[in-house]
């Protein structure tokens, strides 16, 4: 065989080897889009390793949001979304149980509640008034002029609106009429005025909030808050306790009758509403009212893949069973017993 057959030999070789090969591929893996609040990435990315660990055919992709705007992926941005799980329950009933079309079926009739958290004031040791702040001063360090406060847009994200209602509770509780125009309202252009009647507080927030000074920060939702507190750019956030421990912030404990926290104190909560101004987008519940903190989960109806879909919330209410550090503190409802709230309800 001449040299030129032997390179012709060999070259037919390697072209038949790499069309063998691209034939040799691996099976595609089924995508599972999964829209949490922020607040749940942390623990969704554990869950997403052990799920997948065990169900390597699925790819289980995460996309954290405040919890409106997590709902808004599926009702106003028309995106297929196979599971949302959100920082406040009530907003699936409010903004899900409407049809997708005229005339047709629901975004989703059921959701299953499965964590509890609280509110807290999270800090850093730069922040202004670190060593003096205790859990019976924190509103008065939080009032003084220079020191800078931040929480998420009312807006997009539930730990936002919760901010104000804690705030506004605080002038009860400790009998400081003034309280929430100190930390909050007055730095706002216009103000955020609370008004009370029949024993309610209301605060309505126009469609922009913007802030009228540097004392204020807003950001689109609460985890957004955290580089802005480690790099000195404010000095207290209104943050979930579950957030704060698992970034390793220092925080402050507020009483449970204002922390949002506790289901005995619900009457009291139910106080404070907040109306939100953003009239954009039709499918927002426009009041909310303070309730403690609930977390919840549901599979849109047009989810692409609603088994898998209805497995890996399986996974999470069996994941979420045990207490964990830096997670949101479970219901403690037994794996595969968990409540299901349905439409009809």
């Amino acid at each position: 065989m001449t040299r030129q057959a032997v390179i012709l030999a060999m070259f037919a070789l390697v072209v038949l080897a790499t069309a063998a090969g691209c034939t040799d591929t691996e099976p595609e893996r089924t995508v599972l889009t999964v829209v949490p609040a922020g607040s749940l990435l942390h623990p969704l990315e554990e869950i997403e390793a052990a799920f997948e660990s065990r169900h390597p055919d699925i790819d289980v992709r995460l996309e954290g949001h405040g919890s409106i705007q997590a709902v808004r992926q599926v009702t106003d941005l028309g995106r297929e979304i196979d599971v949302v799980a959100v920082a406040d329950a009530s907003l699936i009933p409010d903004m899900m149980y409407v049809p997708m079309t005229e005339g047709g079926e629901n975004y989703t009739d059921w959701y299953v509640p499965f964590a509890g958290n609280e509110i807290v004031i999270a800090y850093t040791d730069r922040s202004v008034g670190a060593k003096e702040i205790t859990a019976e001063n924190w509103y008065r360090v939080l009032a003084r002029p220079d020191v800078r406060v931040g929480f998420s847009n009312p807006m997009l994200d539930a730990c936002g609106y919760r901010a104000l209602m804690v705030t506004a509770l605080g002038e009860e509780y400790y009998g400081e009429p003034d309280l929430f125009e100190a930390i909050i309202g007055s730095s706002f252009d216009p103000p955020l005025a609370p008004v009370r009647a029949g024993g309610v507080t209301m605060i309505a927030l126009p469609e922009l909030m913007r802030p009228a000074d540097e004392k204020v920060a807003i950001r689109d939702g609460s985890i957004y808050l955290l580089s802005l507190l480690d790099a000195g750019g404010i000095d207290y956030a209104f943050e979930y306790r579950s957030v704060a421990e698992e970034h390793g912030l220092r925080w402050i404990d507020l009483p449970p009758g204002i922390d949002l926290s506790s289901a005995e104190r619900t009457d009291d909560y139910r106080k404070v509403r907040v109306t939100l101004g953003f009239q954009r987008f039709g499918s927002i519940g426009s009041e909310r009212i303070g309730q403690p903190i609930v977390y919840a989960v549901t599979v849109p109806r047009n989810a692409p893949h609603p088994e898998e879909a209805r497995m890996f919330v399986d996974f999470v209410l069996a994941a979420f069973y045990e207490e964990r550090p830096g997670w949101p503190t479970p219901m403690g409802q037994e794996p595969g017993a968990a409540t299901v709230y349905h439409a009809t309800d």
